[in-house]
């Protein structure tokens, strides 16, 4: 999938954005902890963990 598709996703639910990158793994369970303290957290660590891998 494009990353653009991804990053779109990320800024509607920033947890489906990082599962579509690396499914059920760490980066996700941690995004859903930032998401779950404040939207923009969880969409900074989203939009990272797409750029970079």
């Amino acid at each position: 999938m494009n990353d653009a598709i991804r990053i779109i996703i990320a800024i509607l639910l920033p947890p489906v954005g990082v599962f579509l990158q690396v499914g059920f793994g760490k980066d996700f369970w941690i995004n859903i902890l930032l998401t779950l303290l404040g939207y923009i957290p969880g969409l900074v660590h989203a939009i990272w963990i797409i750029a970079k891998k």
